[in-house]
């Protein structure tokens, strides 16, 4: 998806990128000026930047049955910020080099949840937090047969020990207004 260009008046130059940290996830130190809206440019200010990659994520959902497919896992972040760490979530995973977003829907739901995605319908793709991270997530909604679905999955290798559950969309649609998901 080709982005639209920034307004003519709307411009940033980079000054410098260092590597702050480089470790299974990179952050980047930035310095840049920017545009003013009144006119000018910026100080050079500098902005670290969680470089993660991108990430494609699907509801697997089973529209005979009006049910959608959840998977609980522990998340080390939502500890830290101080929610509980098992959270209710869709499938999702990081695209990897080659890789389109629907084939990271796919791919995931048979590791996450031992589903096969029938139609992949794309959503919508945003950028998850644009103050800290360079990462988007590419959504979709999947088609899937929920009869069968349900169990204890993720690959041991990246230590996940993933809980599916099939949810009736009304239900799901109410866990989601709780902040449950």
């Amino acid at each position: 998806m080709a982005l639209p260009p920034p307004p003519p008046d709307e411009k940033v130059e980079l000054v410098e990128r260092v590597a702050a940290f480089q470790g299974y996830f990179k952050v980047g130190r930035y310095f840049f000026r920017h545009s003013l809206f009144g006119g000018g440019r910026s100080p050079v200010i500098s902005r670290e930047v969680f470089e993660r990659g991108h990430a494609a994520a699907v509801l697997p959902y089973d529209p005979r049955r009006d049910e959608v497919v959840l998977i609980r896992q522990f998340r080390a972040g939502a500890y830290v910020a101080g929610h509980h760490p098992w959270c209710w979530e869709a499938v999702a995973g990081i695209i990897e080099e080659g890789e389109t977003p629907d084939m990271v829907v796919r791919r995931e739901a048979i590791e996450e949840a031992g589903l096969k995605i029938g139609d992949s319908i794309p959503i919508h793709t945003l950028l998850l937090s644009p103050g800290a991270m360079s990462e988007t997530c590419a959504l979709f909604l999947g088609r899937v047969d929920a009869a069968a679905a349900g169990g204890v999955f993720g690959l041991e290798s990246e230590g996940e020990n993933i809980l599916v559950k099939v949810v009736p969309f009304r239900e799901a649609r109410a866990m989601l207004d709780r902040g449950e998901i």
